[in-house]
């Protein structure tokens, strides 16, 4: 398989519509590593509030159950227990919470106030219990530290220090509402801390024991209570947080890739556009045709390109202006010699010798007269106008029929076509269709002349014959000035070579071309297609 004919599925044909997939693709592409990017940070975030979300209601959950009298406790316990939060009083914590979590580290997470060693409070004198006069020291943070991950997990965080996170219970009737305050050591001169959430001394627990190693989303924390040598045992599991359960994901990713496939498509199309424009050009390109130029404008290669365009169109007409002048000049500069041969022949005495010179000498008129006509068909200006071709070619097959009565049932219009009117120059298209069908009728005993429509709308006229037709590397040659499929140049077998040459000048002249095609088994056909 050649590189031409190569040609992956489903991959468009157009520059306009592969340059246009290419970016979609690659917006896709990126919007869909961005949105995950952005995904897998808001997935960890989500994780990190619920699980803080969770830590706090399990603190209050515990301020709740400290806060009631021992004998109460059970029942607010059963009453607070829930799916979602699975708390019971025991003896001792459970075996796999075996990690005690220091004050410092209480500080920071579990809003527990102080810097006193867990354990029963006493009062200036020793005594058990909590110093009412003595306020509590301003909240220190480990920022490093997370209640199941260990001090050092630096994925681990904190709230901030300087005041409660937006999720917690705030203002009068909180059950945090009462928690904290401002040492009156510290310097006023300094911004003064925000008012801090946790647990007054007088309920802080004796003990706080976590998983040890949590496994998969499971968390648990126990606290021995203040005054009880009973332990609350808590257990919650951190939901999977998922980013589609939110429908503002996939919209957000839909109307982006939307948006962007019209932007592209439209820049696309107005930036090749002038591409179509050069194409439809160089396809219109007629030698004989002065147009006017394309524009020189738009994108700098474009620009350039059109310019380019335009200057190889300059030198195509001059250089077929010069050829057709050239061969013009010598056809008629040739008249004058050969009209004083003819008359001079006429003195030979022997009558033998003389129709051989005056055969010659016809044969070379027959030449310049045919060259005269190539060039002035390559320079025809003569006016377009709307004409019947299907009228055109039955005359045309009517002349031949009777010049040749011996074949005239193998010269035919075939199918009876239906009238099909086009915009042409008439006299110039008659001389190209009489070539090919003499042609036919020349080289292949006879002519079938069909008419037809392609789906596009283009004309079609088909000359076929039932000669012994071409080798397929001459039959794009045959177009060529002089070239003939019988080489002895017998005038008898053959014309001067320019027949072809003329035809599918006045056809391209007109926007169409001419083709030929080897018939099976043997013949020719001569196929013309004309724009509507």
């Amino acid at each position: 398989m050649t590189l031409k004919s190569f040609k992956l599925p489903f991959v468009p044909s157009s520059l306009a519509a592969r340059t246009s997939l290419l970016l979609i693709v690659g917006l896709a592409v990126i919007e869909i590593v961005g949105l995950t990017i952005e995904t897998l940070d808001r997935i960890a975030f989500d994780e990190r509030l619920a699980e803080h979300q969770a830590i706090a209601r399990t603190v209050m959950v515990y301020r709740t159950v400290a806060e009631a009298e021992p004998e109460d406790r059970s029942a607010v316990v059963e009453h607070l227990a829930s799916d979602m939060l699975q708390i019971r009083l025991a003896n001792q914590p459970d075996a796999d919470m075996s990690r005690e979590i220091t004050t410092r580290e209480s500080q920071g997470v579990l809003f527990m106030l102080g810097e006193e060693p867990l354990g029963p409070r006493r009062t200036p004198d020793g005594r058990p219990g909590d110093d009412p006069t003595r306020p509590p020291p301003p909240m220190e943070m480990d920022p490093g530290f997370h209640p199941f991950h260990g001090p050092d997990d630096a994925n681990g965080g904190t709230f901030s220090r300087n005041g409660p996170p937006p999720h917690m219970p705030q203002g009068e009737g909180s059950p945090f509402s009462d928690l904290g305050g401002i040492h009156p050591d510290i310097d006023p001169s300094r911004p003064a801390p925000r008012r801090a959430l946790g647990i007054p001394l007088r309920w802080r627990p004796q003990h706080i024991m976590a998983l040890n190693s949590p496994s998969g989303r499971a968390r648990g924390l126990a606290f021995q209570l203040p005054d009880d040598t009973r332990w609350l045992i808590a257990r919650f599991r951190i939901p999977v947080a998922t980013p589609f359960s939110s429908p503002l994901f996939p919209l957000a990713f839909g109307l982006m890739t939307a948006a962007g496939g019209l932007l592209i498509v439209w820049g696309v199309r107005r930036l090749i556009a002038p591409v179509g424009t050069l194409a439809a050009a160089a396809e219109a390109l007629a030698p004989d045709d002065s147009g006017p130029p394309l524009p020189e404008n738009g994108p700098l290669e474009i620009a350039r390109a059109a310019a380019a365009f335009n200057a190889m169109a300059a030198r195509i007409r001059r250089f077929v202006s010069d050829r057709t002048l050239l061969l013009t000049a010598i056809g008629h500069d040739l008249r004058t010699p050969i009209t004083r041969l003819k008359l001079r022949a006429e003195f030979i005495d022997d009558d033998e010798m003389r129709q051989k010179f005056l055969a010659d000498l016809n044969e070379l008129s027959a030449m310049v007269e045919a060259t005269l006509a190539f060039g002035r068909d390559s320079a025809s200006r003569e006016p377009v106008s709307s004409l019947d071709l299907t009228a055109l070619a039955q005359t045309i097959v009517d002349d031949f029929t009777e010049a040749r009565p011996d074949i005239a049932d193998k010269i035919e219009l075939l199918g009876d076509p239906p009238p099909v009117i086009i915009r042409a120059r008439p006299l110039s298209l008659k001389r190209a269709l009489t070539n090919l069908i003499g042609n036919a009728i020349a080289y292949g005993g006879g002519a079938r002349v069909t008419l037809g429509k392609k789906p596009d709308g283009e004309i079609v006229v088909r000359i076929e014959d039932d000669g012994p037709g071409l080798p397929e590397c001459e039959l794009e040659r045959m177009f060529e000035p002089f070239v003939r499929a019988e080489e002895s140049r017998n005038r008898e077998t053959g014309g001067t070579g320019l027949g072809l040459s003329i035809a599918r000048t006045i056809i391209r002249g007109q926007g169409g071309d001419i083709v030929l095609r080897n018939r099976s088994p043997h013949g020719l056909a001569a196929i013309v297609t004309l724009a509507a």
